[in-house]
């Protein structure tokens, strides 16, 4: 009684606060429903950006691999801090400057409608069949091992996990349709740092208890059970070789944290510079401390289970966080774990909304369509896309080396292509717009047949650098025989106010440096 009495007091005060901050905001417009009102400040965004981002696919699929494969998936996390670094640095001041209210926005400035379209088109797929399925399915796997769903409604496990990914589904749904942005962002900013408290009690918890009574000697003693856990360098027959920081991962980072609409909307929301560059270079702090979270976590639960549990990754965590914490803790940690599934999936349907109102629906169908409008079928969206993300979750059960890693495979279905042509499309003025169509193309084409037709023996990180090798020569290539014609992108004045902010530089320094850091110390 106690865990779901602290659950249902914690996630009913994040939906309180995010009432109370919206009470009296206008959210009939274009810029308040989709971009927040552009009021978002840098503690909101980075709040919003790190739930966003961190879910339960990282909290059950990152601990299940790192208990298998230890620290060398830390590359997925720390990294992270370089792509935020130049997002803040180069990116985000280019997007503010144009007024964009999403990403594909830009490619039709620079290419043409198309482009953007094809683009907006892609997201939008890439959303609903593989970032919010398998956010709903490992949400459901905690709570369902949290709560014992199937035990208490008398069904089996599998029925107590639809059930749990219907409840979900909806309840987050509710938050993206009628709240928009600035309620996603505010329950957001409470749900992250309430996942950065209860998520560093486990490990902390559980060192205390392994150490009788001290942390550092509990860390000692699981280093000792496995000192091959914490190394950081993948070898090549790893499951994240070493080598795949300097091929298609960093690409990757560039395009999660600078180009991808469901992060980089956060940003386009803020009031002004200043706090888009706060809001992604302290995403990039927090980043740097997450592993503490998602990653020793399950490095501890090799030290209980031993290789007990290697062929269910995925019940690592959930086993882990009733071992260690007390049951007055386990309903805050069970809200916190909900928090984090409805940020993910109601952020993912906001930009999926934005997409498809803004870049399909105003330019193909109703051109003239009001705001009001363009709002409502933002929330009609969202509502069909929430419908299908849940029947769709429970196809991704069984991944054999586990949720996380399948859900990089299947982004790079989406993320490298687009990648490619923003790439091409910031420095290379010579690529057209027949060429970036037939980069995304053949991008696409290339991955999927190297991954999921003839099962290259290749590392998939490593098949993105070659992908995105591939892309430009082929937009060169083509921009060859059909030139750009396009010689000047279309000018609008800034929607808010670009001052740099004085700080962004010496705090990108310090993040750089505080990363290659990690890499001297971890690495052996």
């Amino acid at each position: 009684m106690l865990t779901l009495l602290s659950f249902i007091g914690f996630t009913a005060f994040v939906a309180f606060y995010a009432w109370y901050k919206l009470r009296k905001d206008k959210l009939d417009s274009k810029d308040g429903y989709f971009l927040g009102g552009r009021s978002l400040t840098g503690v909101v965004i980075a709040g919003s950006m790190l739930l966003t981002n961190i879910s339960t696919e990282h909290l059950i699929g990152m601990n299940g691999s790192a208990y298998k494969n230890g620290f060398i998936i830390i590359a997925w996390e720390v990294t992270s801090a370089l792509a935020l670094v130049i997002a803040a640095i180069y990116f985000v001041p280019k997007y503010l400057k144009m007024g964009l209210t999403t990403i594909p926005e830009y490619l039709e400035r620079r290419f043409d409608g198309l482009t953007r379209t094809l683009v907006a088109s892609f997201l939008i797929l890439s959303f609903v069949f593989t970032l919010l399925p398998i956010v709903l399915y490992t949400g459901a796997i905690n709570l369902e091992s949290i709560f014992d769903v199937s035990e208490t409604l008398g069904v089996t496990k599998n029925e107590g996990l639809w059930i749990t990914v219907v409840g979900i589904g909806i309840i987050g749904a509710i938050y993206a349709i009628f709240g928009g942005l600035k309620a996603v962002a505010y329950s957001d900013t409470i749900n992250g740092y309430g996942l950065l408290l209860g998520g560093l009690l486990v490990p902390i918890i559980a060192l205390y208890s392994i150490g009788d009574g001290n942390i550092f000697d509990g860390l000692m003693k699981v280093y000792e059970k496995a000192p091959e856990k914490f190394n950081v360098i993948g070898a090549k027959d790893s499951v994240l070789p070493f080598e795949v920081l300097f091929t298609g991962l960093m690409i990757n980072q560039l395009y999660f944290w600078g180009m991808n609409q469901t992060i980089i909307q956060r940003a386009l929301g803020a009031k002004n510079l200043v706090e888009a560059q706060k809001g992604l270079l302290y995403t990039g702090v927090l980043k740097l401390l997450v592993p503490l979270i998602i990653i020793l976590p399950g490095v501890i639960g090799f030290y209980y289970f031993g290789e007990s549990m290697y062929g269910t990754l995925d019940s690592v965590y959930p086993e882990l966080v009733k071992k260690v914490l007390p049951l007055s803790l386990i309903g805050f940690f069970a809200a916190v774990v909900m928090g984090a599934v409805l940020s993910t999936f109601n952020s993912v349907l906001n930009s999926a909304a934005t997409l498809f109102s803004v870049g399909i629906y105003k330019r193909h169908i109703k051109a003239d369509a009001s705001e009001k409008r363009l709002v409502w079928i933002g929330k009609a969206t969202s509502t069909i896309l929430a419908v299908f993300a849940i029947a769709v979750a429970p196809m991704v059960a069984d991944a054999p080396d586990g949720l996380y890693q399948l859900m990089q495979q299947l982004n790079g279905i989406f993320f490298i292509p687009v990648a490619s042509i923003m790439i091409a499309g910031f420095f290379f003025p010579k690529i057209s717009a027949t060429g970036a169509k037939a980069g995304l193309g053949v991008g696409l084409a290339f991955y999927i047949l190297t991954i999921f037709v003839f099962k290259v023996d290749i590392h998939f990180v490593h098949i993105w650098g070659i992908e995105f090798l591939l892309n430009m020569g082929v937009m060169f290539a083509v921009s060859a025989i059909v030139p750009n014609k396009k010689t000047k992108e279309e000018k609008q004045p800034p929607a808010v106010d670009m001052t740099h902010w004085r700080f962004a530089k010496p705090l990108a320094f310090v993040l750089c440096a505080l990363t290659v850091a990690v890499y001297v110390w971890l690495g052996q």
